[in-house]
Formats: C-alpha cells, structure tokens, sequence
C-alpha cells in the first residue's frame, strides 16, 4: 500500500507543477495532497507541523493567484475584461501551442490586450493595462511554480530520506 501511496502522492506533485501553469487545476493544493498521502504512507512518520505549515502555504498561494491578477491590473487601470483575456489567451496558449513556450508568455498578454480593447479602452490605455494584467498574471504562476518545485523538492527529501522503509525490498 505504500508503494501506492508513494506513486499516488508523486503523480499528484507532477499534477500540482503543470497545475501552476493550467488555469483549472488548483497546482499547490494538488501538490500538498501529494504530500499528505506521502506522510500517511507507514513508512513515513506523521508530522502534524509540517504538514499544517505547508497546508497553510497552500491555501495562502491559492488566495493569492486570484488576488495578485486583481491587483496588478487595478494598479495599471485595467478591468474585469483584461484578466478574462489573460485567461483565454493562455487557454489558446495552451490549446494551440503555435509559438511554442513562448505561446505562454505572449497569448495571455495579447488576450489582456484584446479584452481591453474590447473593453473601448484606447491603445494606451489597453496596453498599460493588458501589461498590469500579465504582470500579475506572471507572477502568480510564478509563485505557485516555486512553491509546487519546493513541495516536490520536500516531497523527494522525505521519500529519500524513509527510502529503507518505503522500499525494504530493495
């Protein structure tokens, strides 16, 4: 069964990172799923604390994605349509990866553009705020991408650590 957990818990880590880049996977809860199901593996030792120090993480990085987009659109006078662009742009990024990595970069910042275009803003209006509306975009992402590596990280070091238990066959 721990073997399973292990696995389990491993694949959820896996989910979790492209979680930070997917808009419909919640990547750092996923992730510390996959921690808890390492910690009730009989092999590792329950550990309260850091489970409830990384769950609290969790949660607070899970806030945050949908503030941080909020305030850096606020910040450079975007609107409600700038952060829905974002999101279509980085679905279409995603969908049809025409520009490949860099299709994440750019698709959300020219659906930013086009929800704020569409929004009548004029052009300098709709670029300061489709760039505030990727910029908070980018750095939730960014934020929930270290924390998932971080948790991944965390996660390798525990099942390392416990591998005699985990893996007493070997």
């Amino acid at each position: 069964m721990d073997i399973i957990l292990l696995f389990l818990g491993f694949l959820l880590m896996v989910v979790g990172i492209l979680g930070s880049f997917l808009p419909v996977l919640p990547g750092t809860p996923v992730s510390w799923i996959g921690l808890l199901l390492l910690h009730l593996t009989k092999a590792v030792p329950d550990d309260w604390v850091f489970l409830g120090i990384t769950l609290g993480i969790a949660i607070l990085v899970f806030a945050l994605d949908y503030i941080i987009p909020v305030w850096g659109t606020k910040k450079f006078g975007g609107s409600k349509w700038g952060m829905i662009g974002t999101t279509v742009g980085l679905i279409v990024a995603l969908i049809f990866p025409i520009l490949g990595f860099f299709g994440i970069i750019i698709w959300p910042f020219v659906g930013a553009l086009v929800g704020e275009l569409i929004n009548k803003a004029d052009q300098k209006t709709a670029l300061k705020a489709a760039f505030g509306s990727f910029l908070g975009f980018l750095t939730g992402t960014f934020i929930k991408f270290m924390v998932t590596i971080i948790y991944l990280g965390l996660f390798i070091y525990k099942a390392w650590e416990y591998k005699s238990a985990l893996f007493p066959f070997l």
